[in-house]
C-alpha cells in the first residue's frame, strides 16, 4: 500500500491442481504470479492482505493462522522451491546440515546413517553435487543454490509441490533433468494413488521458461495484470488449436523459435490499471467492447479470442 493506496496485486483467481496433475502459471514479471505464491503459503509483507479461499484438503490456506502455516503446511503440506533461494537458505550452515534438518523433520527416518543417507539422496534428485554438500550457500553459484532449494523442496513428498521460477540460473540441460524431476515427483505419486498407495501430488510451477512449461505442464494458467486470462490443456496451448487469448499466442510469438516478435507495448502499473481489459492497449484486437472487464468463462477471459493463425480482427478494431 505505497502511500496509503491499496493496489491489487492478484484479483479474481480462480483454478486447481488435481493430484498427479502440473499446472504451469506463466506471464510477464510483475504480473502477480509469485504474490499469488506467496499468499498460499501465508509469505506475505505484514502490510498486504489476502482474501478469498483456497483448499488444500479441508485447509483453508487463507484463513489460516501462522502457527497452522509454519507447523502443517510449509513442508509437509506444500513443498517449495522459492524464487529467491538465497534468502531460503540459512547462510551460516552449510547445504548438508539444512538438507539433513529437512529430511529428520519432514520424514520418519530415524538414525544419523539413514538420514546421511536420505539427505544425500534428496540432493542426487536435484542434481546438487554430493562434494558441495559441506559448502554454505554463500559458496554456490546462483544454479546451486537453486539445486540445494529443490532438494530441500522434495524431501517431505508433500501433496502439493509449489515451484515458483524452478529454473532460474540453470543451463538448457539442468533446467530439463530439474523438471523432468519434478514431473516425475508428480507422476510416481500418482501412480502410487492408483495402487492404492497414496493420494497423489500436484504441481503448481510459476515460470518465465514457456519451454519448461511446455515440456513438464498438463494444464497452462495465464495471468495478465493481476488476473488469468486463459486456462487451457497445454497440448492445445502449446500445439494446434494454440492460445486463445492474443496476449497468450503473443507470448507464444515471442519465442526464438516462432516468430520471435515482441508484444507492443509493456506491462501496466498494478496500480494503474486502464479501466476495462488491462491488455487493450497492447491488442490489435481490441475494440470499443474491451472498455468493459471480460469475465473468465470456459477458461478465456477476453471479448476477441484468437480463433485460429487468420481470425478475422473486430470491425471496431484499432489500426
Amino acid at each position: 500500500m505505497p502511500g496509503g493506496r491499496r493496489i491489487a496485486a492478484v484479483t479474481d483467481v480462480h483454478f486447481d491442481v488435481a493430484p498427479g496433475e502440473c499446472l504451469a502459471l506463466i506471464g510477464e514479471s510483475g504480473c502477480g504470479k509469485s504474490v499469488l505464491a506467496s499468499a498460499l503459503l501465508g509469505l506475505l509483507p505484514a502490510n498486504a492482505r489476502s482474501a478469498g479461499e483456497a483448499y488444500l484438503g479441508d485447509l483453508d490456506l487463507v484463513s489460516a493462522d501462522e502457527r497452522t502455516l509454519s507447523r502443517e503446511v510449509r513442508g509437509r503440506l506444500i513443498g517449495l522451491v522459492p524464487q529467491s533461494p538465497a534468502a531460503h537458505l540459512t547462510p551460516v550452515r552449510t547445504v548438508r546440515s539444512q538438507t539433513e534438518e529437512t529430511v529428520a523433520a519432514l520424514t520418519g527416518v530415524r538414525g544419523r546413517a539413514a538420514v546421511r543417507d536420505a539427505a544425500r539422496a534428496a540432493a542426487e534428485r536435484a542434481a546438487f553435487p554430493a562434494d558441495h554438500l559441506d559448502r554454505h550457500p554463500h559458496e554456490l553459484s546462483g544454479g546451486l543454490a537453486q539445486r540445494a532449494a529443490t532438494a530441500l523442496a522434495l524431501v517431505g513428498d508433500a501433496p502439493l509441490l509449489l515451484a515458483d521460477e524452478p529454473t532460474t540460473g540453470l543451463d538448457r540441460d539442468l533446467v530439463d533433468r530439474t523438471v523432468d524431476e519434478l514431473r516425475r515427483h508428480v507422476d510416481n505419486a500418482a501412480a502410487d494413488a492408483e495402487a492404492g498407495d497414496g493420494s497423489g501430488r500436484g504441481l503448481l510451477m510459476i515460470t518465465h521458461d514457456l519451454a519448461a512449461a511446455e515440456r513438464i505442464a498438463d494444464r497452462v494458467a495465464v495471468m495478465y495484470a493481476g488476473r488469468i486470462v486463459e486456462l487451457a490443456d497445454a497440448r492445445a496451448f502449446f500445439g494446434s488449436p494454440g492460445p486463445r487469448h492474443p496476449y497468450s499466442r503473443g507470448l507464444l510469438q515471442a519465442l526464438p523459435d516462432r516468430a520471435f516478435t515482441p508484444i507492443p507495448g509493456m506491462p501496466p502499473e498494478l496500480g494503474d490499471l486502464p479501466g476495462g481489459c488491462a491488455f487493450a492497449p497492447r491488442c490489435a484486437r481490441a475494440s470499443a467492447a474491451c472498455a468493459a472487464l471480460p469475465p473468465l468463462t470456459d477458461g478465456l477471459a477476453c471479448h476477441h479470442p484468437v480463433a485460429g493463425a487468420d481470425a478475422p480482427l473486430p470491425e471496431d478494431a484499432r489500426a
